[in-house]
């Protein structure tokens, strides 16, 4: 009930392509279909074959619904499929920066840009976590550069922290350090 009452809430404050999306962040406007064939990839986990498939069918009546896309993500990574998930984050990415009007390239995004200081907002809080998966996920395949990048971008847009971007930075500092140490 909790839960219901907060997204009310959000939804209200919202104007309605904003509400839309972020209803679909949080779910919402995706086929029953689609969300009976993400709880049946779940469900099938253990058994890859098994598991995307249902991904895939989730995917037909809902393409390019953050909640698919999401799945997809969530799916990969803990396959540890970095690559595949890393795809995932980039499609994630481009539609955070349409959903907020930014611009295309993560790099061009200025503090300005969006509501990135405010953790309730729905869509720039999407675009921040968004990032930071990208950053991340570029760290760990070995594309430090990259990764450092856009861990500094998200530190930009949201200076206190609060999605977590100084953890991705001290730890490829501390990666640097090792490396400069042998």
């Amino acid at each position: 009930m909790m839960m219901a009452v907060g997204t009310s809430r959000l939804r209200n404050a919202l104007s309605s392509d904003e509400a839309l999306m972020a209803d679909a962040l949080l779910g919402g406007g995706l086929p029953v279909e689609a969300e009976s064939e993400i709880k049946q990839a779940g469900l099938a986990y253990h058994d890859d074959l098994v598991a995307e498939g249902h991904l895939r069918r989730a995917a037909e009546p809902a393409p390019g619904h953050p909640a698919v896309l999401i799945s997809f993500y969530r799916y990969y990574f803990y396959k540890n499929r970095l690559r595949e998930a890393l795809a995932v984050a980039k499609d994630c990415l481009a539609i955070a920066t349409a959903q907020n009007n930014l611009p295309a390239n993560w790099r061009d995004v200025r503090p300005g840009s969006a509501v990135f200081d405010r953790y309730e907002e729905v869509l720039p809080r999407f675009f921040l976590f968004t990032l930071k998966g990208y950053a991340y996920l570029n760290m760990r395949l070995g594309q430090t550069e990259e990764g450092v990048a856009a861990a500094r971008k998200l530190l930009d847009l949201d200076p206190s922290d609060k999605i977590g971007a100084r953890v991705l930075l001290d730890v490829a500092a501390r990666a640097e350090q090792d490396d400069d140490d042998d």
